[in-house]
């Protein structure tokens, strides 16, 4: 952790003083990368006290820091450094039961955002009290480091006034109890718990052999797909790989690294796109392609609606 701050003091106003201040520094996405949130080996999609933050909701959000507070995690969810703080802040916010809301901000995809807040590089975490900003720290921390943390910003929030919690901290006694998460089968837990010790080859092999054991297992199909994703992009570097792709439009080897890329990046419609327009003139590499494709929808999911229209132009590009 660096640049941790002493424990804010009173907010000053219970006006927003945000301010754009250049760029976000994005060098992360040249370190190892992560999965996209939602998938495994990546951090938890937003829920329960974790929110994305966006421009649709950034006001909003900076509103209710007077009634409960707000700590934010400007991060690149696929940046693999990026995504262990975003594991660690996502489990504290459950664990204090909406004592704080957590909102994470794209710095990539909602740059404005992150400009708001007038940090240099990600990821970096910001307490908001009555709307005014409060800097946390930059970089990576361990948990105590973070409790030490959010403890101070709930004292200070308390000694404000700003007592509240955020929605959903306290379920209405009427409301019926979520059924318990049913456990994985025994080699599906046996590929993720792979993946969370980045045994990736350990995890192809538990899903391909819950696949010969059931041919018809999908939930194994698309397990494997996304572990063989995560295999071929675990070391990529983002910027050599865009740029090969760049320099040699019609390479079906850099379009597949870069499709790749794009779908761990949660760019879906792009990673289909490009493959899909080399394949009218793919002769001996058609089939790699149509292979890469069907595996990728596998990873985006067969019934997105995306799949279904990538889907249809592969049919058309066969006749």
């Amino acid at each position: 952790m660096s640049s941790a701050t002493p424990p804010p003091g009173p907010a000053r106003s219970a006006q927003p003083e945000f301010a754009v201040r250049g760029a976000v520094d994005l060098s992360a996405l040249n370190r190892p990368q992560a999965p996209p949130p939602g998938a495994p080996g990546g951090a938890p999609e937003a829920g329960g006290f974790v929110v994305d933050v966006s421009e649709a909701n950034f006001e909003q959000l900076i509103r209710d820091s007077s009634t409960y507070p707000v700590v934010i995690l400007l991060w690149i969810p696929t940046d693999q450094a990026n995504a262990e703080l975003g594991v660690t802040l996502g489990r504290l916010a459950q664990e204090y039961g909406g004592r704080f809301l957590l909102g994470r901000v794209d710095a990539q995809a909602s740059p404005q955002v992150a400009a708001a807040f007038q940090v240099q590089g990600v990821p970096t975490v910001v307490a908001v009290l009555q709307g005014q900003p409060l800097p946390l720290f930059q970089g990576s921390a361990d948990e105590q480091q973070i409790r030490g943390v959010l403890d101070q910003v709930l004292a200070a929030a308390d000694q404000n006034g700003v007592k509240g919690r955020a929605p959903g901290a306290a379920p209405a006694s009427d409301e019926p109890e979520a059924e318990p998460e049913q456990p994985l089968p025994p080699l599906h837990q046996e590929a993720y718990d792979a993946i969370e010790r980045d045994d990736l080859a350990a995890a192809a092999a538990a899903y391909e052999k819950a696949l010969r054991q059931d041919p018809k297992d999908t939930d194994a199909t698309a397990g494997l797909a996304q572990v063989h994703l995560m295999q071929r992009t675990h070391d990529a570097d983002l910027a050599a790989v865009r740029q090969a792709a760049a320099d040699a439009p019609s390479d079906v080897d850099a379009a597949l690294a870069v499709a790749d890329l794009d779908m761990l990046g949660g760019k879906v419609d792009d990673a289909f796109a490009r493959l899909l327009e080399l394949l009218p003139d793919a002769d001996a590499e058609g089939k790699e392609l149509r292979v890469r494709l069907l595996e990728l929808f596998e990873v985006a999911g067969t019934s997105d609606p995306r799949v279904s229209k990538a889907r249809k132009r592969l049919a058309l590009s066969l006749y």
